[in-house]
């Protein structure tokens, strides 16, 4: 029966604003991609079914506005999140400058239970833009802050062209399946527990 239960897995989106959070998400759920920008209001998600070693999951994709105005409606969508991607723009430096700020924001308003192992994945979006000529932030550059802030996995995407969006989600995937490992022997045994105790009470009557 264990292996038919469909977990829920939570993630968050966290950057600046335009770096191509909602782009990204689309990208990988839908398969589609606009030109067209539209800032995010406050938070919206996406659902894919995932499979994983022969099991089924749902993965919940939150997509957070990237302006300090909204900031504030963080806390509730922070909340139990089982991993948290971070999107930097490869073209703006302050984009990528930000990411600690957000990482920092995330582990004060989801106040995970060990926030030192919390996963996070850092994407370094938007590859595409004038065949990489435009870009500030080198890929050496990401790959040594994610390697000071304890070896978070780091991903070059374009969501536009698709590429690495659906390896970054999958790595993104298997991150936050591993934050939540006791999920599955928790219900069964609180149900046994019960189901025990109610026999208990009921010899107890007879007698």
């Amino acid at each position: 029966m264990a292996s038919r239960r469909r977990m829920l897995l939570k993630v968050i989106i966290l950057g600046d604003s335009g770096v191509g959070k909602t782009s990204l998400m689309n990208q990988y759920v839908n398969r589609k991609f606009s030109n067209q920008y539209k800032a995010t209001i406050g938070a919206d998600f996406l659902t894919k079914e995932i499979q994983f070693e022969d099991r089924l999951f749902t993965l919940q994709i939150w997509d957070t506005a990237g302006q300090e105005r909204f900031q504030s409606l963080g806390v509730a969508f922070y909340r139990g999140a089982d991993c948290c991607v971070l999107v930097s723009d490869v073209n703006v430096m302050k984009s990528f400058d930000s990411l600690n700020n957000w990482r920092e924001e995330f582990l004060i308003q989801a106040s995970p239970p060990d926030p030192e192992n919390f996963p996070f994945v850092v994407l370094g979006n938007k590859i595409d833009v004038d065949g990489g000529n435009s870009r500030v932030v080198s890929e050496k550059k990401a790959k040594a802050w994610c390697a000071s802030k304890g070896n978070i996995p780091y991903f070059e995407t374009s969501a536009k062209e698709g590429f690495n969006v659906d390896a970054a989600f999958q790595c993104i995937a298997k991150n936050a399946l591993k934050n939540e490992p006791e999920e599955e022997i928790y219900l069964p045994d609180t149900i046994d527990v019960a189901g025990g105790g109610m026999q208990q009470r009921s010899t107890g009557c007879e007698c």
